[in-house]
């Protein structure tokens, strides 16, 4: 099937495999590959490891450096800052060399003892992959249920654990989110079970403690574009189940008081009504997008009033400004929005008496309400950073105005000064004349003369936003004379809720036109040039990193695309697969043969060419859950059996992780250092 040596890169064997949808052939020569228990397929992904072990070979002793040096400015010994929550302090640490959290809680007061929760290096002992999620107290703060996932599919068994005697309850439950809910009588839990095909989460059980009947089904999502979640009200008063799609929200509400009550319908569905609910006192706030509320606005209600027709607005819709989210206090109601691209945190007092915004000074930066547990208080925590200024904790007292930093990031190495560098926002024009935000930071003294490098980066999908934020391991480019660009192209939400529906759906290809207008635009304006301008996005920005070197892989010396979804059409069209259902209002439903042929013309794995690409390298995850490892396999096949440039072109598959790679914080510092190794060998840099 495959040949291979130090000089030749594998060759996949081709197996001619006829897909027909609305009277239009494809011929996919690699399907073979969907089959993950497969043999060939595991050599085959093993050679393509070889290989780009054997070519990148030359840069091992570098990455090692790379990766010391990621570390080094790692405080190892480092811990969260404690918030406290129904009586106890919680606080999350790490210990000097190792790789997992350690969760541990102190009651009433920081001064008393330490209990130990979990300690996670223990639990991964002899795991490949290893992740803690969900961790919930029970109210009267005698046990915890958690999830833990071994594999990287993002699948749970939920555990439950009594936090008085250390004993893990035999109850457990497989094929979870692994997030639940305790009702207030501490015997009863709500969680959320995933299909084991397709990982949707679709069903809501509950769970009596100690009783071994099987659990009660108490809710189930009929519609396949819908999942599920169940959560508890900051108020503590409610159990919730939120059921969502791409454009869609339906909440049931059950008194957390009387578990064994029926769930209530808050509003019921309407497609195209998206609302949200926070619990506050005996009212419901809303943030929807009723009555063509593009930018969201905040409306309310009463607790036994609960449909459409009885909200009242609170704060109306603005067209300039998105509303975030919002954190409800005793005395005051927080809320986070987006201006102009830029985050903003607003504060009002309910009796009307305030309304003021946080001060905020920097050209780019990020700025959001951090873990906000307690209604009797008034002090909201926050978190901000810029591209140049490590994060900080603060905490702001809403009544005096008083800021104190609870803790900033520490860079440490002694090598690091934020004064050192800068950042900016500057704007591209898009072919249809839309101007394109990007952030960017560099080393001072940089010189725009088309010499330097530079790492473009976007996302674009699913109206996520990618803030500019602080990174450790970006210094080791940004030191190397590197300039690091993110672009806010539309598919996200950064100029608002208009940006991401104009870059979806039947206009997803503004996406990839705004990625390279702000490549065309940053040559022209000599921060770097085509021989040194690299390009890097992962998930659905991989699909964007396949997308530009279809349609102009001349602008790039390199790409990294992590985790790419690149098989569109194919994935798009089978429903077996984890998550396709519900993504059919974020791409469109290649059954209806409009977005079929749309999505056809973009899709990167059914667009390659035989012409000259950029170098690259391509990573997945044999247990990714959210885009399959055989995307990129099959790409990168078809792309060594056509392209027609001697350029790079490297696949390294994570053999025991999923679509976040490495589970221990210093391991994934590895696939950091490989992926800038790759770069920097690019320009000639190897120290």
């Amino acid at each position: 099937m495959i040949k291979n040596s130090d000089i030749n890169p594998p060759v996949a064997k081709k197996i001619a495999h006829q897909l027909e949808k609305h009277n239009d052939v494809r011929i996919d020569n690699y399907f073979w590959m969907k089959d993950r228990e497969h043999p060939e397929v595991i050599d085959y992904l093993n050679a393509e490891n070889e290989y780009c072990d054997t070519q990148m070979e030359h840069t091992k002793d570098f990455q090692k450096d790379l990766f010391e040096e990621m570390k080094a400015r790692i405080k190892e010994d480092d811990s969260s800052v404690p918030y406290k929550y129904n009586g106890y302090w919680y606080i999350t640490k790490f210990e000097k060399g190792k790789d997992y959290p350690i969760y541990t809680r102190k009651k009433e007061s920081l001064d008393n003892p330490e209990e130990l929760l979990f300690d996670c290096n223990i639990m991964a002992e002899g795991e490949s992959y290893f992740k803690l999620s969900g961790i919930s107290i029970s109210p009267d703060n005698k046990l915890v249920s958690y999830g833990i996932d071994n594999t990287g599919r993002r699948n749970y068994t939920v555990y439950i654990k009594n936090l008085e005697t250390h004993e893990v309850a035999l109850d457990r439950v497989l094929n979870t989110t692994g997030s639940s809910s305790w009702a207030n009588d501490n015997e009863t839990l709500f969680y959320t079970k995933k299909d084991e095909v397709t990982l949707r989460a679709f069903q809501i059980y509950k769970h009596r403690l100690g009783d071994n009947t099987e659990d009660e089904l108490v809710f189930e999502e009929g519609d396949d574009t819908f999942g599920v979640a169940v959560y508890k009200s900051k108020s503590r008063k409610y159990i919730i189940i939120a059921c969502y799609s791409t454009l869609t929200n339906e909440y049931h509400i059950l008194d957390a008081d009387n578990p064994e009550g029926k769930f209530k319908v808050f509003q019921p569905r309407v497609r195209g009504l998206e609302y949200s609910i926070s619990h506050y006192d005996d009212h419901f706030y809303i943030m929807t997008n009723l009555d063509k509320a593009t930018n969201f606005k905040l409306m309310k209600t009463s607790e036994d009033k609960t449909e459409v027709e009885n909200w009242t607005e609170v704060i109306a819709h603005r067209a300039n400004v998105l509303l975030e989210d919002i954190d409800i206090f005793k005395d005051y109601l927080v809320i986070g929005e987006r201006k102009n691209g830029l985050n903003e945190i607003r504060i009002m007092r309910w009796d009307g008496s305030e309304d003021y915004y946080l001060p905020f000074d920097n050209e780019t930066y990020t700025a959001y309400t951090g873990t906000n547990v307690d209604f009797e208080t008034e002090i909201l925590r926050y978190g901000y950073n810029s591209m140049t200024t490590p994060s900080s904790v603060i905490e702001f007292n809403m009544r005096t105005k008083e800021k104190t930093i609870l803790k900033e990031q520490e860079v440490l190495g002694g090598t690091f000064d934020k004064d050192n560098y800068t950042s900016e926002r500057i704007w591209a024009t898009a072919e249809d004349g839309t101007k394109i935000p990007m952030s960017v930071v560099y080393k001072k003294g940089i010189k725009k003369d088309g010499t330097n490098p530079l790492l473009q980066y976007a996302y674009g999908s699913y109206g996520a936003t990618m803030d500019p934020y602080f990174s450790t391991v970006r210094l080791s480019l940004l030191d190397r004379g590197f300039i690091y660009v993110i672009a806010h192209i539309r598919g996200g939400e950064y100029l608002g809720r208009n940006w991401y529906e104009d870059g979806k759906l039947l206009t997803k290809k503004n996406t990839f036109a705004d990625f390279i207008a702000c490549s065309i635009h940053l040559i022209k304006e000599r921060y770097t040039s085509s021989q040194h301008l690299y390009a890097m996005g992962g998930s659905a920005g991989g699909l964007l990193m396949g997308a530009i070197v279809n349609d102009a892989p001349e602008l790039y010396n390199g790409v990294i695309a992590a985790v790419p979804f690149v098989d569109v059409i194919t994935t798009m069209l089978d429903d077996s697969i984890p998550l396709t259902t519900g993504e059919y209002d974020e791409w469109g439903n290649p059954n209806d043969a409009l977005y079929y042929n749309y999505i056809k013309s973009y899709s990167p794995y059914d667009n390659v060419e035989a012409k000259a690409y950029p170098n690259m390298l391509i990573t997945t995850g044999l247990h990714d859950s959210q885009v399959q490892y055989w995307e990129p396999a099959k790409w990168v096949a078809k792309l060594r059996d056509v392209k027609t440039d001697g350029n790079k072109l490297y696949l390294k598959t994570n053999m025991d992780a999923g679509h976040g790679g490495a589970s221990g914080r210093f391991e994934s510092l590895k696939e950091d250092a490989e992926e800038f190794a790759f770069l920097l060998d690019l320009e000639g840099i190897l120290s």
